[in-house]
C-alpha cells in the first residue's frame, strides 16, 4: 500500500513539472532588441494585418474627434491673459473689429466687400420684400413672416447661423455636430424639418382645426379633391421636360397641392436643396389663391353653372365623424405605407376633435403645439433661403412651375365638377372644384365668393369644404406615391 502511494506521489509530482515547461515551449519567444520578426504571409495572417488596419484607421478617426471636441469644449479656466495683452492696441482693435464684421470680408470671414457679396444683399432685399408682403399684405402671415426672418438670418455673412455642409448629399452629417464644428442655431432647428418632425406635427393641428363633416356628407367630394391632384403629377411631367430629375421634379410637382407642410416634407425627403425655394413658391401661391383662381373659375365655367345652388348637406352623426378618421388612417397606411406619417398624423388631429373625450389635448394641439411648430417650422425653412441654393435659375424655374401646378389643380377640379353634371340628378356647382386644392379654408371661401357674385343668395361654404378637406387627404397621398416610386 505504501508502494502506491509513493508511486501516486510520484505521478503527480512529474505532472506539475512537465506543465509548466510545456506551457514555456509554447509562448512566442521574447524579441531580441533590433531583430525584426516577420509575420508567416498566410491567409489567416493577412486577415488579422487588414482587421489591424482598419482597427488603426478608426482609433485615428476617434482621437482626431475626441481632440476637436476637446477644442470645441475647452474653457477659459486657467488661461493666461499674457497673450492678449502683449498685443493689445487700440488701432489693433479696431482693425479686428473691421476685419471681422461684414463690412469686408474673405473666405474665411464672409462679408459684403468680399467677392460674390453682393449676393448677400440681394437675398436680404428678398427677405425684406417678403416680410412686407406678410406684414402689410398679410400673404399667409403665419408662416410667411417667420421663413422671411429665417432667411434674414441665414443671410448675414458671417453670422454662422446655418451651415449647408451639415446637411450635405441630403443626410444628417452627425459626426459634424459631435465634432464641435460650430454648428449655428438653425442647423439644430432644421433637424425637425430634415427629420420630418414639423411637417408632422403640423398636420395633428390641421386635423384638430379641420371640420371633415362636409366631406362624410358628401363622398362624391372626395373626387373632386383628387381631380386636383392633377396638377401635380402634370407638373412633374413639364419639370421633367426643363432638366430637372425624377426627385427635383417630384418636390416641385407638389406645389401645385397648394399644401405647405406636405411641400416641406416631401422636398426635405427627395431634393432637400430646393427647399427653400419650394417653400416660398407653395406659401406664396397659397396666398395669392384669391388672386390666381378666380379668373381660372370664370374662364372655365358659365354665369348659369356660377349660379346653380345646392341642396343642404345632411347631418353628420358624431359617431360617423369619430370612426372616419380611423377608418381612413387604416386604408391609406395598408394601400400606401409612405403616406403613413401624414395621414396618421393628420388623422390623429381630427380624433381628438371629433371623440369629445381629449378636449385638453385638442385645444392644445389646436393652439400652443401649433404656433410653436409653426414658428420653428417657418424659422427653419427661411434657413435653406441662401444666396447659393436661391440665386439662380432653377429658382426662377420653380417659380415659373409653381403657378402652373397651382394653376392646373384649380382647373382639374372645375372640369371634373362640370363632367359629373353630365351624369348627376343632383347638380355640383362648378365652383367648388377648385376648392380641391388644399389651402384649407381658403380656397373653399374663394369659392363662396365667386358663387355670390353670380348669385348673391347662393351658398357654397360648406359644399367647397368637402373638397377642400379632400385635397388635404389627396396631397398627402400624391406625396407618399412620389415616395414610393423614387428610392431615397
Amino acid at each position: 500500500m505504501k508502494s502506491v502511494k509513493f508511486y501516486f506521489s510520484l505521478l503527480i509530482a512529474a505532472v506539475m513539472f512537465v506543465m509548466p515547461v510545456q506551457a514555456q515551449d509554447n509562448q512566442p519567444a521574447e524579441p531580441v532588441e533590433g531583430e525584426v520578426i516577420e509575420t508567416p504571409a498566410t491567409e489567416a495572417n493577412e486577415g488579422i494585418m487588414l482587421i489591424d488596419e482598419a482597427a488603426e484607421e478608426v482609433a485615428v478617426e476617434e482621437a482626431v474627434v475626441e481632440e476637436a471636441v476637446a477644442v470645441a469644449h475647452q474653457g477659459s479656466e486657467g488661461r493666461d491673459n499674457s497673450d492678449i495683452d502683449k498685443e493689445f492696441s487700440v488701432g489693433k482693435a479696431v482693425e479686428d473689429f473691421v476685419y471681422q464684421s461684414a463690412l469686408t470680408g474673405d473666405e474665411e470671414h464672409p462679408g459684403f466687400a468680399m467677392e460674390g457679396g453682393w449676393k448677400y444683399a440681394v437675398m436680404l432685399l428678398v427677405s425684406f420684400v417678403l416680410l412686407y408682403l406678410a406684414i402689410v399684405k398679410k400673404f399667409e402671415p403665419l408662416l410667411l413672416m417667420p421663413i422671411a426672418f429665417g432667411m434674414l438670418l441665414t443671410n448675414l455673412p458671417g453670422a454662422g447661423m446655418f451651415h449647408a455642409e451639415l446637411f450635405a448629399g441630403g443626410h444628417v452629417h452627425w459626426a459634424d455636430f459631435a465634432a464641435g464644428s460650430g454648428a449655428g442655431l438653425l442647423d439644430y432647428l432644421y433637424l425637425g424639418v430634415k427629420l420630418g418632425i414639423y411637417p408632422c406635427l403640423i398636420f395633428i393641428g390641421v386635423g384638430a382645426m379641420t371640420d371633415f363633416g362636409p366631406l362624410i356628407a358628401n363622398p362624391k367630394s372626395l373626387l373632386l379633391g383628387a381631380a386636383a391632384q392633377i396638377g401635380i403629377f402634370a407638373t412633374f411631367i413639364g419639370a421633367l421636360a426643363l432638366g430637372f430629375n425624377y426627385w427635383e421634379s417630384g418636390s416641385i410637382g407638389i406645389i401645385g397641392g397648394a399644401d405647405g407642410p406636405t411641400a416641406i416634407y416631401l422636398t426635405s425627403k427627395l431634393a432637400p436643396h430646393l427647399l427653400g425655394p419650394i417653400a416660398v413658391a407653395a406659401y406664396s401661391y397659397m396666398a395669392l389663391v384669391p388672386v390666381i383662381q378666380p379668373p381660372i373659375m370664370k374662364l372655365l365655367t358659365t354665369k348659369k353653372e356660377r349660379m346653380i345652388e345646392m341642396k343642404q348637406l345632411r347631418t353628420v352623426s358624431q359617431r360617423e365623424k369619430i370612426i372616419f378618421p380611423i377608418v381612413i388612417t387604416v386604408i391609406i397606411a395598408i394601400l400606401l405605407p409612405s403616406a403613413a406619417p401624414l395621414i396618421g398624423c393628420l388623422m390623429l388631429g381630427n380624433l381628438m376633435k371629433e371623440c369629445g373625450v381629449t378636449e385638453r389635448l385638442s385645444k392644445t394641439v389646436q393652439n400652443e403645439l401649433m404656433n410653436i411648430v409653426t414658428i420653428f417650422l417657418g424659422i427653419s425653412v427661411g434657413a435653406t433661403a441662401t444666396a447659393d441654393a436661391f440665386l439662380n435659375w432653377n429658382t426662377l424655374g420653380i417659380l415659373t412651375l409653381g403657378i402652373v401646378a397651382f394653376s392646373f389643380g384649380s382647373a382639374s377640379g372645375v372640369i371634373l365638377a362640370k363632367i359629373m353634371n353630365l351624369f348627376s340628378k343632383e347638380k355640383i356647382n362648378p365652383l367648388i372644384g377648385s376648392a380641391g386644392v388644399s389651402a384649407v379654408p381658403m380656397a373653399a371661401r374663394v369659392s363662396q365668393t365667386v358663387g355670390q357674385q353670380a348669385n348673391p343668395g347662393n351658398f357654397l361654404l360648406m359644399h367647397a369644404m368637402g373638397p377642400n378637406v379632400a385635397g388635404v387627404i389627396g396631397s398627402a397621398v400624391a406625396a407618399g406615391i412620389l415616395l414610393a416610386f423614387l428610392p431615397l
